[in-house]
């Protein structure tokens, strides 16, 4: 999958979860700009890894604080 289809679906996923106009939404975004406190932020990864049907190991996850650092995780899981 390339990494342009990718990132739409995560700003799909970001867009339902947090309940924001997925316009807002680019690469460079991170989970601060999005005010996602942890708990949005563990519903983001969840929905990701079923979206993708992968599993995020507990380091790569506190890793991720923006959108680009979730498609980084998503290639690396695949």
């Amino acid at each position: 999958m390339e990494r342009t289809e990718m990132f739409n679906k995560v700003a799909e996923i970001a867009s339902d979860v947090l309940g924001i106009d997925i316009d807002e939404i680019t690469e460079q975004t991170t989970f601060d700009d999005l005010d996602a406190d942890s708990l949005d932020r563990l519903q983001l990864v969840t929905a990701i890894e079923d979206e993708f049907d992968i599993e995020m190991d507990e380091e790569r996850l506190l890793t991720i604080a923006s959108v680009s650092d979730a498609l980084d995780a998503i290639e690396a899981a695949q």
